[in-house]
């Protein structure tokens, strides 16, 4: 378990941790020495060898009393990622072992909850089957934002037409928007900018408080400089918008912060520094 917020479980289901690409062509708009920034204040997050940024690809089991909730269901195996080599077609155990060792099968997984329609955040919704895409967990409702629906069906990319569509004409998916609440303890917050309709995970149980940002933010020295852009955000100026109101957040609220591709540990706390903010990892 990562961690326990009041009466709720949260276990990490990490599915890659390894180099994905370099920092200046993460964040365009961040200067060429931002390789050497992140590297100061994230220590080991760059690969010596190949000078990318180290990303964990991972979900959040959430334990509630009430319902088993996984938050972004990652790569997942089999699937078509042409823009990525690394994930292209991929087979892996990591994940499905993750969640075994948390104690759940899929058959018990009530919801599963993507902040955004992005590939590495629907991979696990859908699994090969005698060569046809089905659910991943056949009990569960699929919640997924309304705006990001929208534009994946427009585009009727590989990832929504393996990892979307399958759920939808199952009958499973339930469209959502900021604001919307799942039982007692999970309340979504609008944070669009990297997707029109990307969300943020609020996890309340009593005087307890975790936010698991997904994909507002992609590296923890983002908390000191909210302004850089990430590569695939759609909307920067909105995403940075997002962000800052975000950090105001987990700063002013003094909650646990789950960075969805922060470096492991990826939880931690967010304190206002000056005109910005600052990250410490949970001791």
């Amino acid at each position: 378990m990562l961690c326990k917020i009041g009466d709720v479980e949260v276990w990490r289901i990490l599915e890659i941790h390894a180099p994905f690409l370099k920092p200046e062509d993460l964040f365009p708009n961040a200067g060429p020495d931002v390789g050497a920034i992140i590297k100061d204040l994230v220590p080991g997050s760059i690969d010596d060898c190949s000078g990318r940024l180290i990303l964990p690809v991972q979900g959040f089991l959430l334990k509630t009393p009430s319902h088993n909730i996984l938050v972004d269901s990652c790569v997942g195996n089999d699937k078509t990622n042409q823009s990525y080599p690394d994930w292209h077609k991929r087979s892996d155990g990591r994940f499905m072992a993750a969640l075994t060792a948390a104690g759940i099968g899929p058959s018990e997984v009530d919801y599963v909850l993507c902040t955004h329609l992005h590939l590495d955040h629907i991979g696990w919704n859908t699994q090969l089957e005698d060569g046809r895409w089905v659910p991943t967990f056949p009990n569960a409702r699929y919640l997924m934002p309304l705006n990001d629906e929208k534009i994946q069906r427009e585009r009727h990319s590989d990832a929504f037409v393996e990892g979307v569509l399958p759920v939808i004409e199952a009958g499973q998916v339930e469209l959502v928007a900021g604001g919307h609440k799942l039982g007692d303890h999970v309340t979504l917050i609008p944070t669009p900018g990297h997707t029109p309709g990307h969300v943020s995970v609020l996890v309340k149980s009593g005087d307890r408080e975790a936010i698991i940002t997904g994909d507002a933010l992609h590296t923890s020295a983002q908390c000191w400089h909210p302004e850089w852009h990430f590569k695939s955000d759609a909307n920067v100026e909105q995403a940075v918008a997002s962000r800052r109101s975000l950090l105001e957040q987990c700063s002013e609220s003094r909650c646990t912060v789950l960075g969805s591709h922060f470096a492991l540990p990826s939880i931690g706390h967010v304190s206002a520094e000056k005109d910005g903010f600052r990250w410490k990892d949970r001791d």
